[in-house]
């Protein structure tokens, strides 16, 4: 067997979650053989760590800045190309979410969106391959099996969505194997969605029922039953509203879009008849209810996440940067509101009795106006997702006004009157809306050293039950049963606390996911499949600006359109459906056919 390259370093121990405590204790690896690793069991998990490391969620499924692993991350830069956010300091990268979102796609690809995982894919062959052998307890292979076969199914998902059909890889290759072997043609996309679906319910019955909080990071059976109800809505999706091309090597025919529909409702509806599962309702507040979603670890609701706590990886330990980067200021670096929202993500939230939640903004633009006037009233799950001018943040009100409106009609930007300062204290260069969901407004955010800011300790919740009740309605509608939909989109709407929908349409349900999915990495792959995105992503974004009235302490708004500042307006062409193979990959391998529309 080959010799393999096992990276335990602490960076990659602790990444998802504990390792045996035997592999900490080992001396540093450098290369070694693959029949020693098998035989190993601390090994074994040292070899499953690593590929959980590898794995295309958070930081990995969208960076641009070729990081593995997610420890300096604060959210995925996925919400950044989407009609959601817009990320304000684009001198640190100088954020590739930015030049895609207005440079378009081209045949050279985007690194921010880009994820061919193949190295990921072969390190689970191996696994998958060697296990069986191991000295481990059939049991305990059995178990192993299946999580890696539920690992590599979430591989090719994290492909299938960006690029259409993939080449299915399952096996090993060696490079004794044929040219046919090692240089494979790209499947079609049904049969990757197929394989993905079969494997995910096949694994399911060999996952644990329950996770307990040791093994939290880890699949159990619901947790690959998600990844069906997930991927079967989004192969329903593009039969129902994709177009096949290349012989299906892109696209689904629309006669399978009903039957993918059955099996996301029937893989959703064991997780919710399971009674494993619940919508998180334990907080009488309905806005700090939903926040509490984010920050209750193992509640309710939690079906897989990405386990973190609360140290720095440069201090061993598997911490994030979410609150760090996208806090309020005051923040270690002078910074924080990293990710903005935009507007019209504000605005797609209702008001607490279902009307609309969009300003009037010819009529906002005149006269002056109390933060309960602009934003009173509204949804609750708007309060727990979002901050802006006159929230409270601990202990103090932020503030958020770019300038001081005097008595004499004039407005200054800098100085003071009467004492007043003449800007408040936060950010109000971006899109004046940031960012609450996920924050925890406990954590010290001043702490500007390498080891002292990414340890944010929340969990990232890669399946949760209302993303479960959203793809029921989703499919149940689209299967032409509109009451089981109502009755799903109206589970999540009692929770969060606003009026119940009387009628349901596409529309509707799209808004519903919309908002209470809002910047979790799911918005830009929903427009992708239902076709939209040429639509929803090619306009250009609004911010809010607030100047405080000196005499009355109110405020004139200001709408800022384009507020990205650019020229170019943002593009999503009919072909950035999918993402190119690319160049690099194509003149590798002869065999791989370019995706439609880049030349």
């Amino acid at each position: 067997m080959k010799k393999l390259l096992i990276l335990l370093v602490v960076l990659g121990a602790g990444i998802l979650f504990s390792c045996n405590k035997e592999v900490l204790n080992k001396q540093p690896l450098s290369i070694i053989s693959g029949d020693e690793v098998f035989k190993d069991p601390a090994l074994i998990d040292a070899y499953l760590t690593q590929i959980y490391y590898d794995m295309p969620w958070l930081g990995n499924d969208c960076s641009g800045n070729g990081l593995n692993g997610d420890a300096a991350w604060h959210f995925p830069d996925i919400n950044d190309i989407s009609d959601e956010a817009f990320p304000q300091y684009r001198d640190w990268n100088p954020s590739n979410a930015f030049t895609y979102k207005y440079g378009g796609l081209n045949i050279s690809g985007d690194p921010n969106l880009d994820w061919w995982g193949y190295s990921t894919v072969r390190e689970i062959n191996q696994f998958i391959a060697s296990i069986p052998s191991s000295p481990l307890a059939a049991g305990v292979v059995k178990s192993k099996l299946a999580e890696a076969r539920f690992l590599r199914a979430f591989c090719y998902f994290a492909m299938v969505k960006r690029y259409g059909g993939v080449p299915l890889i399952t096996t090993v290759q060696s490079e004794s194997d044929p040219k046919s072997v090692l240089y494979p043609a790209r499947a079609t996309e049904q049969s990757i969605y197929d394989f993905i679906i079969s494997e995910a319910n096949a694994c399911s019955s060999d996952l644990p029922e329950v996770i307990n909080a040791d093994s939290l990071g880890h699949p159990s059976k619901y947790a690959a039953l998600a990844l069906v109800s997930r991927a079967a809505l989004y192969a329903g999706s593009i039969a129902q509203f994709g177009t096949v091309q290349l012989n299906g090597v892109v696209g689904i025919p629309s006669g399978q879009a009903n039957a993918y529909y059955q099996k996301s409702l029937t893989a959703s509806q064991a997780i919710i008849t399971s009674g494993k599962y619940a919508l998180y309702n334990l907080d009488a507040d309905k806005t700090t209810n939903f926040r509490n979603i984010f920050l209750v670890k193992n509640n309710s609701e939690v079906i897989f996440c990405k386990k973190h706590d609360a140290v720095n990886e440069l201090s061993g330990g598997n911490g994030w940067a979410v609150d760090f980067f996208n806090c309020p200021r005051p923040e270690g670096w002078g910074r924080g509101l990293y990710d903005q929202a935009y507007l019209e993500l504000a605005e797609s939230f209702e008001k607490i009795d279902g009307t609309s939640g969009a300003l009037d903004r010819t009529a906002i633009q005149q006269g002056l106006y109390t933060m309960d006037q602009v934003w009173g009233n509204r949804d609750p799950r708007f309060y727990a997702t979002f901050y802006t001018q006159g929230w409270e943040w601990k202990g103090s009100t932020l503030d958020f006004h770019a300038g001081l409106l005097l008595p004499n009609g004039t407005i200054i930007t800098s100085g003071a009157y009467n004492g007043i300062p003449a800007t408040g204290d936060q950010d109000f260069q971006g899109t004046g809306i940031g960012e609450l969901k996920y924050l925890d407004e406990s954590h010290d955010n001043l702490a500007g050293t390498n080891s002292g800011w990414a340890t944010s300790a929340q969990d990232w919740l890669i399946f949760r039950y209302a993303e479960i009740l959203l793809n029921d309605a989703e499919a149940a509608f689209e299967s032409g049963n509109t009451g089981q939909a109502m009755t799903d989109i109206n589970q999540i709407r009692s929770r969060a606390g606003i009026a119940p929908l009387t009628a349901v349409t596409r529309d509707a349900i799209h808004n519903e996911r919309k908002v209470e999915l809002a910047l979790e990495g799911h918005r830009y792959w929903d427009v992708r499949r239902w076709r939209t995105a040429v639509n929803d992503l090619s306009i250009r974004w609004s911010g809010i600006r607030y100047i405080l009235d000196a005499a009355s302490g109110k405020y004139q708004i200001q709408i800022i359109n384009n507020v990205d500042g650019t020229s170019n307006i943002p593009q999503f062409r009919p072909e950035n459906y999918y993402l190119p193979i690319t160049i690099a990959r194509t003149a590798n391998n002869p065999n791989l056919v370019e995706n439609p529309g880049y030349k």
